[in-house]
C-alpha cells in the first residue's frame, strides 16, 4: 500500500488481518518515533555541526532512512532481508533520493566493522543489545536506540530481562520507567567496554517501546563517569516505598523503613541519572513542524519531559490513593499540595496520573491527608 509520512511517499506492505503482522517492514504506530527521530536529528545537527552520516541499521521499508535523506543526511540503509533491501531502494528512488543514500544488503554488525558513522540508529524487532557493541565501537557522535521488548525490560518476563540486559528488572507500578533505566544501564555498560561514555539527551517510554538518544564521548574517563550513574532500587511491595543507591555492588534493604514489611524487591544495575537534557528536549520540540502527523503529541511529550523531575522512579496517584483508601483529587491540586508541603513535584510522561517528587511515600500520604481535612 502507498503511504505518505513526513513529506515522503512510500510503498509499504500491508498488515495481515489474522495473526501477527506479515512483516516488520512498516509499523504505522511508530510514526511518533520516526517524527521525533527527524526532529532530534535536526536539533543534534545544530549541536554538532560536523555530524553528516547516518546509518539506518535495520531499514526494513526504508522509511527512517528515506526521511533522514530527505532532511539532508548522508544516509546508509542496511538490512539482512533481501525484500527489505529492494523495497528501501524503491522508496529512495520514488522520492528522488537514490543519489543521497545507499542501501547495503548485509549484517549491520559486519557493516559497522568496516565503516564508522556519525549517527547510528538501531530500531530492531525486539532487543537492540545484539547490535549495541558494534554501534558503540564505530559511532562517532550519536546512537539512537529503540527497544520494543518492553516485557523483559520492565521485569514482566523476568528471566528474559536478565538474559538480554544483564540486569535484574522488577515488575513494579513504575514498570515503564524500569524499562527505560534497564535499557540505559545495559547500553552504558556496552559503551564502556569501548571506553565510550554516554549521555542520554532524549529518552521516552511510549506505548510498546522505549526510545533513547545517546550522545557519545569517546574517552575512558567519560565511560567511568557514565558508570557512576548506575545503581540499585529497593522497592517495598506492601506500601510502595522505594529507595535508590548509586553503587555497582547492591546493598539492598532487608525490611521497609516505612512499613516494616519484608517483601522488598531489588532491581539493578539500573541507570539512576537523568535520561534527558531539558535544553535539548526544548530544542527538539522547536524542530517539530506542523505538518508532521504526530506534531501535537510530540510537542506535548517534549513539554512533559522538559518539566519532569530527575528522580529514578515515578508514582501513580490513583494507585497510591487506592492503597490508602483515600479519594484522588485533580492532579494539578495534588501536585500543588505536595509543593505546599515543601516538596518538589512534577507530572511524568508515563501517564495522566503519574508524577515525580522528592517526597517519600510517607510524606506523600501526609500531604494528601492534610488537605482532606
Amino acid at each position: 500500500m502507498r503511504v505518505t509520512e513526513g513529506g515522503v511517499e512510500l510503498e509499504v506492505p500491508g498488515e495481515q488481518t489474522e495473526g501477527i503482522e506479515e512483516s516488520v517492514f512498516y509499523n504505522p504506530r511508530q510514526e511518533l518515533n520516526r517524527d521525533l527521530t527527524i526532529a532530534t536529528l535536526r536539533a543534534f545537527r545544530e549541536r554538532e555541526e560536523r555530524a553528516e552520516s547516518y546509518l539506518d541499521a535495520m531499514t526494513a521499508s526504508g522509511v527512517r532512512g528515506v526521511r533522514a535523506a530527505a532532511d539532508g543526511w548522508d544516509v546508509t540503509c542496511c538490512d539482512l532481508e533481501e525484500d527489505a533491501v529492494d523495497l528501501a531502494r524503491e522508496n529512495l528512488e520514488r522520492n528522488d533520493l537514490a543519489a543521497e543514500a545507499r542501501v547495503e544488503h548485509r549484517n549491520v554488525n559486519a557493516l559497522a566493522h568496516d565503516e564508522a558513522f556519525d549517527v547510528i540508529d538501531l530500531d530492531p524487532y525486539g532487543s537492540p543489545m545484539p547490535f549495541a557493541d558494534a554501534a558503540f565501537a564505530r559511532c562517532r557522535d550519536l546512537v539512537c536506540v529503540t527497544a520494543t521488548d518492553t516485557a523483559p525490560l520492565c521485569g514482566a518476563h523476568f528471566n528474559s530481562g536478565i538474559r538480554s540486559y544483564s540486569a535484574v528488572p522488577q515488575n513494579t507500578d513504575y514498570h515503564a520507567e524500569m524499562g527505560v533505566r534497564t535499557l540505559l544501564s545495559a547500553l552504558a555498560r556496552s559503551a564502556a567496554r569501548f571506553d565510550v561514555g554516554v549521555e542520554p539527551i532524549f529518552s521516552h517510554a511510549t506505548s510498546h517501546y522505549v526510545r533513547t538518544y545517546l550522545e557519545l564521548d569517546r574517552k575512558a574517563s567519560a565511560a567511568d563517569a557514565a558508570l557512576e550513574h548506575l545503581g540499585y532500587i529497593s522497592h517495598c511491595e506492601d506500601c510502595l516505598y522505594r529507595e535508590a543507591e548509586h553503587e555497582l555492588i547492591a546493598d539492598p534493604l532487608e525490611t521497609c523503613p516505612e512499613c516494616g514489611g519484608e517483601r522488598v524487591l531489588v532491581a539493578g544495575p539500573l541507570w539512576l541519572g537523568p535520561y534527558r537534557d531539558p535544553e535539548f528536549v526544548a530544542a527538539v520540540r522547536e524542530e517539530i513542524p506542523d505538518d508532521f502527523g504526530t506534531a501535537k503529541t510530540g510537542r506535548e511529550l517534549c513539554d512533559a519531559l522538559e518539566a519532569e523531575l530527575d528522580r529514578p522512579t515515578h508514582y501513580d496517584q490513583h494507585k497510591l490513593c487506592k492503597n490508602w483508601g483515600l479519594p484522588a483529587n485533580a492532579m494539578d491540586e495534588f501536585l500543588a499540595d505536595l509543593r505546599a508541603a515543601g516538596h518538589a513535584a512534577s507530572t511524568a510522561h508515563y501517564g495522566g496520573t503519574t508524577f515525580k517528587t522528592d517526597a517519600d511515600v510517607g510524606e506523600i500520604r501526609e500531604a494528601t491527608e492534610a488537605n482532606l481535612v
